[in-house]
Parts: C-alpha cells; structure tokens; sequence
C-alpha cells in the first residue's frame, strides 16, 4: 500500500487513496510513451492505468502490447476525446480518477502531492495543479488570464477552462451526481465540465507544476478545431438551461454568455453568414429566458 510522505518525509498513517489514471487517445503512438513513462516513474504508484484508443490506425495497440504490458488498453471506434475519456472513466476501479492527455507529462510527485491534499482535506472532490507549457519543445509562458485558483471558482471558470484534464484528480461519486463529459461538444467538453462542476463545489489547487502541458504538434484539438467559442456559447446556455445555478450564478453566466455571443455574431456577420448570426442570436435569447422562468 503507498504510504504519504511530505517535505518532512513519510507520514505515519498509509493512505487510502486510490488513483485509476485514464488516457485517452488517438492516432499519439509517437507521443504515449512519454505520458506512460511519466506516470510509471510516480512516486506515488497509480492503482491502474487505463488507455482508450478512439480508434487510432497507426499502431498504438502494438507499441502498448511491446512497452507496456500492464496497461488496461480498450479500442473504440473512433468517438472522440469525450467518449473515449468517459469509458475509460467507467471501466476504472478507483475512489479516484486522475485524468491525462496522451500528449502531456507528469512530474513525478504529482500524484504523490495530490495524495497529501486529498488527506488534508478529506471533503474535497477535485484537485488540480498548476502546469508549465511546452510550444514546439521550448517552454512558454502562461498568459495572466490562465491563472489558476482554488476555492470556489465558478466565475473565474467561465471566460475560458482554467483546470486542465491533465491536472485534475476527481473523486468517482463526482460523475454519478453530475454525469460524465459531453460527448456532444467537439471541443470544450472540459470547460463544460468545470463549469458544471464549480457551480456546486469547491476546488482544491495545488500551486505547483506538476504537469507538463505540449502543445504545437499537427494533431492538438484546439489547432484542428475552428470557432471554438461556439462550443463555449452551447456550454453556457446548456448551464443556463439546466435549472442549478443560483441568482448572482446566473447573473454571471448571462454576461459571459452576451459576451462570447457577440464577439461570436461579429465575427459571422463579417464573413456575411447573417442567418447564422440570427440563429445563434435567437437560441441564446431562449435559453436566458428559460433561465429565469426556472427560478
């Protein structure tokens, strides 16, 4: 059983903090074995580890089968980064859930820290850490507004996602009471869940970089995906529909929503797409009125 240590070396009580780490992946055999070596090296042992191939055609399968054998690894169809995350998410057999992308890395004492957190405060239910950022192999600066907090963090959450999957440990019961993510959304399905999250509950952070974050090869989703904010809008109104938030979340979230709105519409209007401009006017408008006739 893993025992939890900190700056003060171990502590006498052995934890009983389980992790099942879920990845998932898609065509990333050149780029895996970096995010499995990282979590094998842990200083605090993983219970399992979990790959869902979203139907990746080059390989995958056989460098797992070659390098790492003790890797539960699933195949899908391909379904999306969702999908995939969520299955994995069911078939893991721990209290706790510590998400990784197939393209990030962790440091070593990441799940170790995140351990000693979870033992100090026993009631929490998602732990994230803070990330250096890696762009084309050199290491990059994160810009004032990604900054990350703990606490509750509802409205810093909603102009952009500021807790990366990568990061994040959350507690099993979290996806019975809230649900899974939104495999609906090609993009954004993490800002979505946050949100859906901190809208309830506090979050502990972690102000260490623990995670290292790449980004700038051809396949990364936010390169290949255009018009993100569109899957911000249909997170907004879905959380404005859903009847949970409270009068000044509400307030908050229909400010965000007006402003992603129309920097959106300006945007299509500019390339002359006026009916979908009106389309996204009139579907946002629906969904702040539902809002307060729900409360």
């Amino acid at each position: 059983m893993n025992t939890i240590k900190d700056s003060n070396g171990e502590r006498p009580k052995k934890t009983r903090v389980d992790f099942s780490v879920v990845i998932p992946t898609y065509n990333r055999g050149n780029l895996i074995s970096r995010a499995l070596n990282s979590v094998q090296k842990q200083t605090y042992q993983a219970r399992e580890i979990i790959v869902v191939d979203d139907g990746s055609s080059d390989g995958t399968a056989r460098i797992l089968k070659q390098l790492f054998p003790e890797v539960r690894y699933y195949y899908q169809r391909h379904s999306g980064v969702s999908a995939a995350r969520n299955y994995g998410i069911q078939k893991s057999k721990s209290q706790w859930i510590a998400l990784l992308d197939s393209d990030d890395a962790w440091h070593p004492e990441k799940l170790q820290s995140q351990a000693i957190a979870i033992s100090d405060n026993p009631k929490v239910k998602l732990i994230h850490t803070n990330e250096h950022w890696f762009r084309n192999g050199k290491r990059i600066q994160q810009k004032k507004h990604h900054q990350k907090f703990g606490g509750m963090i509802f409205e810093k959450c909603l102009p952009l996602c500021i807790i990366s999957p990568s990061s994040a440990v959350i507690r099993r019961d979290v996806f019975d009471n809230i649900g899974l993510f939104d495999e609906s959304l090609k993009a954004c399905e993490d800002y979505e869940f946050w949100l859906r999250f901190c809208v309830r509950e506090p979050v502990v952070f972690v102000d260490q970089p623990l995670v290292q974050k790449y980004g700038g090869h051809d396949d990364q989703l936010s390169r290949r995906t255009t018009g993100l904010d569109r899957y911000r809008i249909k997170s907004l109104q879905t959380l404005l529909e859903s009847g949970v938030l409270d009068h000044q979340q509400r307030s908050q979230t229909t400010a965000m929503l007006l402003n992603k709105l129309g920097i959106y519409i300006s945007g299509v209007m500019k390339r002359g797409r006026l009916q979908e401009a009106f389309e996204y006017a009139s579907s946002a408008t629906k969904s702040i009125n539902m809002s307060y006739n729900l409360n």
